[in-house]
């Protein structure tokens, strides 16, 4: 439903967004992650048609942005970065005009209106001028105009920016409940967005994708995919890391960095399960231990890894590259 072919970008000497290319299929929601300056709501212009390109282009539901923009747009539902609006109408008015953009007019229009008001909950502030609405509630009129005339493909920037958690859990059982049948871009700097909504997730960074997979295999790619967290009652013990380290499979053992006292982080080699051995060594030698847990691993870890310059990957993401 959307194809983004070789898009690039130029701001003079500046390259923003560097020969990007992905293909989101219909049922797909795609995190679009990526520290500031990255190059995704540049990429999002693009595929929108706001932006043009320097080079390359998209595709949507058949339709190339450039070769037939109008046609291509019917198709998008957009939430720009920022979410502009009028400030002097109220949400109503905006959304109305918005309808009639979109090709419904008189009881269609306010039908639809409603029924949008109604799923994005904000009927209580339809009659209220937007400029004088909460940062919350003029993201959520913003998310309503997009999905107003019920696109198949949606680019969302940052679309729970500024609302609080229980709005922000309610916005992500929407967007859930959208998937099907439609493709969906979410850019945003939340990881926990990512685990929650999306199947897919993409990580740019200086214009570049440098990765692409579903969570967990994005996960999996960190040092911490089958790290065992062993908390212990007595107090640390250096034999007790030496044995640890000394069972096959385990590459490292460190003590725990948040403050929690007399816990250790066994890493395993080749991010193979070690949970197991961890617990029968446990168990044979007698230790006194509150909790052993293992990890599925930690987006946040690789982001950095991938994202920060120069920073130094992971042992576990440079044996995935």
């Amino acid at each position: 439903m959307l194809e983004i072919s070789h898009l690039v970008k130029k701001f003079g000497p500046l390259v923003a967004v560097d020969d990007v290319s992905l293909a989101v299929p219909a049922g797909e929601v795609l995190g679009f992650l990526g520290p500031n300056g990255a190059g995704k709501s540049t990429t999002m212009k693009m595929i929108a048609g706001f932006l043009a390109p320097s080079s390359g282009t998209a595709i949507i539901c058949g339709y190339d942005i450039q070769a037939r923009p109008l046609a291509a747009k019917r198709q998008i539902g957009y939430l720009p970065e920022g979410a502009p609006a009028y400030p002097d109408m109220n949400a109503a008015e905006f959304l109305g005009f918005i309808a009639h953009i979109r090709g419904y007019h008189g009881r269609a229009a306010r039908r639809r209106v409603g029924e949008i008001a109604e799923l994005i909950h904000i009927g209580d502030v339809l009659h209220q001028p937007i400029e004088t609405l909460s940062k919350g509630y003029r993201r959520r009129v913003g998310v309503a105009q997009a999905l107003l005339h019920d696109p198949p493909v949606l680019i969302l920037d940052e679309p729970t920016d500024g609302l609080d958690p229980n709005q922000k859990h309610e916005m992500r059982g929407i967007i859930g409940a959208m998937r099907p049948g439609k493709a969906i871009i979410i850019s945003t700097h939340l990881l926990e967005e990512v685990e929650a909504v999306c199947s897919r997730a993409v990580i740019i960074a200086r214009g570049r994708i440098l990765a692409d997979g579903t969570p967990a295999e994005l996960a999996a790619r960190s040092r911490y995919h089958n790290a065992v967290r062993l908390d212990l009652r007595d107090g640390p013990d250096s034999s007790i890391a030496g044995q640890l380290a000394g069972l096959a499979g385990v590459r490292s053992v460190e003590p725990a960095d948040d403050g929690a006292g007399a816990a250790l982080w066994v890493f395993p080699r080749d991010g193979q399960s070690i949970v197991a051995a961890v617990a029968e060594l446990v168990r044979a030698s007698g230790w006194r231990v509150s909790g052993i847990s293992a990890e599925r691993g930690r987006l946040d870890d690789v982001f950095r890894a991938i994202t920060l310059p120069g920073a130094a990957a992971p042992h576990a993401l440079r044996e995935a590259a």
